[in-house]
């Protein structure tokens, strides 16, 4: 499992705001520290980090839900790597959909399956004019295709146009990492 300490919400101005790590106490910062790295697979994860940071596995659950409350944690989500996994077509669509229909169809793209992660962003025309990304894994492009083709399916005449951007390499997924300093963030 990760920790996603990523903001949850852009900032007024559409930048992303920076994290506030002032308001953690020395228990949350212990929280943030022993889980940034992952959540360890085991039956308690909670119980484990609490042994670690010598809090019960109950108080571990409910400061996470609280910093999540917060905005300091943005979710907790299994995180997977695809390529151990076969997955390796691993393709980005972009779609360019009719904006007064984005959001209504953006969920129900999200809903299909094999769409790991679907969100909106902005066009930047005249040379993007995509606002609609998908992610699609499949254990070859002809995989992705079909299941770009089902998407396509669903958007029907709203959409445009579309893409498929193919990973070329693996990224690290990271969120918030917190200095083992005390007092630094």
């Amino acid at each position: 499992m990760s920790v996603s300490t990523c903001p949850s919400r852009p900032a007024p101005d559409g930048e992303l705001p920076e994290h506030d790590t002032r308001g953690l106490d020395a228990a949350d910062r212990a929280i943030v520290l022993a889980t940034q790295a992952g959540l360890p697979l085991v039956p308690d994860p909670w119980g484990a980090v609490g042994r670690e940071v010598g809090l019960d596995g109950a108080e571990v659950l409910e400061r996470m839900r609280a910093m999540q409350e917060r905005g300091v944690i943005r979710r907790v989500a299994a995180v997977p790597n695809h390529y151990r996994l076969g997955y390796v077509a691993n393709g980005m669509t972009v779609w360019d959909v009719d904006d007064a229909q984005v959001e209504r169809l953006g969920r129900e793209v999200a809903a299909i399956e094999g769409v790991s992660h679907c969100y909106r962003r902005p066009r930047h025309l005249p040379h993007w004019p995509y606002n609609l990304f998908a992610m699609l894994h499949g254990h070859s492009r002809e995989e992705v295709e079909r299941q770009a083709a089902v998407l396509r399916e669903r958007l029907g005449e709203a959409c445009r146009d579309h893409r498929i951007l193919y990973s070329s390499r693996i990224l690290k997924k990271t969120g918030l990492r917190l200095s083992r300093r005390a007092g630094q963030a």
